[in-house]
């Protein structure tokens, strides 16, 4: 599907990574589609370590120490709100490559965590990381509200 159809269709590319296109009786989760997530969660996190590579270009090109008050704390602050996002980029990173080890080891990637259905291909290039399907993760989402409130 040309890129133009595809965001038509609402179905964009991970990681620049074109979205997988199902023949009719193909096999869940054969190889084809494992190379296809493997691709995806490879180039998904080489984007997140080039962000924190230039984060910390960015941080130690612009460190300086200012005389005023103000535009030291407005500095600082940009620098914390930096520092939780890459943390949370390192988090996803960590997830990605647990799936990466998934798909590597086992036969369990695509298949829900919970009741081990199929997450299905769509979902899965939304979330390559994803290891419930949707109605588990509804539910497991609302025992967490639940708890939280």
């Amino acid at each position: 599907m040309p890129k133009a159809n595809a965001k038509k269709l609402g179905v964009m590319a991970i990681a620049n990574v074109e979205p997988y296109q199902l023949k009719p009786g193909e096999e869940y989760m054969n190889e084809a589609q494992l190379e296809h997530f493997k691709k995806i969660l490879e180039a998904w996190r080489n984007q997140l370590r080039e962000e924190v590579d230039r984060t910390v270009h960015h941080m130690q090109d612009e460190a300086a120490n200012f005389p005023d008050p103000v535009d030291r704390a407005a500095q600082e602050e940009e620098f914390a709100l930096e520092l939780r996002t890459r943390d949370r980029e390192r988090k996803l990173i960590k997830k990605i490559e647990k799936t990466l080890a998934i798909i590597e080891e086992d036969d369990e990637f695509g298949f829900c965590k919970t009741c081990g259905i199929e997450i299905g291909i769509r979902r899965l290039e939304a979330r390559p990381t994803a290891d419930q399907c949707i109605d588990c993760k509804t539910l497991s989402e609302i025992r967490e509200r639940q708890m939280a409130g």
